[in-house]
């Protein structure tokens, strides 16, 4: 298990991280979130022995990290760090064998990571032949081919087509199920909801929001609410109290309430503006828990 033990850390006149604690589980994915600046880039850093904490510490399995388990762990940085005309396969061993494996153990693994990314094929190419999305495949067999204990990745799906984040969301799975503890930042909120276990989300520093994602939104104190209405006014939601992060796609209003607000008063006041297609009332989804959090 992975621990975050009131890590904090300043640069300047800018405070990072501010008392920031988590876990993350072996055989669970984690999904860490947060706006921009928030402190996720800083804190996956600090994993990687890569920012020194001003206070605070990082645990792996009860224990503070060393350089021997930093060895076993697998790393993803959102800027990515590969040589551009280092032949793919080349870089993919070589950074296996960073990592204490034996040149015949990194090659093979560079081998099978290639063959599983569909770049079987381009192993002999530079890397800067490749297209963003194959270079993002090279980046991730890297932080793969050692078979770490713990994959951390920044921002893995940022520019994908639909079938490489396909790939990406199969291989997070996989790893998972496996036996290791993965976490992963990104912006894409459906993603995080529909693949993570659990939930982490940082604002200003410090975690606002932790646990598992089907709790958190069951627990949730608002509701989402979904209502399609033929020909309805702008101002069909302005006049009911509770009514936040409203928007409007054609005919289709989405807004988040407080769970206490009467939903029939707001289901009357929609029937007065036309036709209602259809009228939804759930948990809210992970998007709305997170603009709760750091609005």
């Amino acid at each position: 298990m992975l621990q975050i033990n009131s890590l904090s850390k300043r640069f300047g006149d800018v405070l990072a991280l501010d008392d920031c604690s988590f876990q993350a589980h072996r055989g669970r994915m984690m999904g860490f979130l947060g706006p921009n600046g928030a402190g996720k880039t800083t804190t996956m850093r600090t994993i990687f022995g890569l920012v020194e904490p001003d206070a605070g510490s990082v645990s792996w399995d009860g224990g503070p990290v060393t350089p021997a388990m930093r060895r076993q762990f697998g790393y993803m940085p959102e800027e990515r760090g590969l040589y551009p005309r280092m032949r793919i396969r080349d870089q993919v061993a070589y950074m296996g064998r960073l990592h204490g494996m034996s040149a015949a153990d990194a090659l093979a693994g560079a081998d099978h990571w290639l063959e599983r990314f569909g770049l079987g094929e381009r192993s002999g190419d530079p890397l800067e032949s490749l297209s963003h999305g194959n270079q993002q495949r090279v980046q991730l067999a890297v932080a793969l081919v050692h078979d770490p204990d713990l994959l951390v990745l920044d921002e893995p799906f940022a520019g994908l087509d639909p079938i490489a984040a396909d790939t990406m969301s199969d291989v997070l799975v996989e790893q998972a199920r496996s036996g290791k503890a993965v976490v992963f930042s990104s912006h894409q909120l459906d993603v995080v909801e529909d693949l993570c276990d659990d939930v982490v989300i940082v604002n200003a520093g410090s975690v606002v929001v932790e646990g598992v994602v089907k709790e958190l939104k069951d627990a949730a104190p608002i509701r989402h609410i979904e209502i399609e209405i033929e020909g309805a006014s702008d101002d069909l939601l302005a006049d009911l109290g509770g009514m936040r992060h409203v928007s409007r796609s054609g005919d289709t209003f989405t807004a988040v309430v407080d769970a206490a607000t009467d939903v029939r008063s707001i289901f009357a006041r929609a029937e007065t503006s036309g036709p209602v297609r259809s009228f939804t009332y759930a948990p809210p989804s992970l998007t709305d828990l997170f603009r709760e959090a750091v609005s």
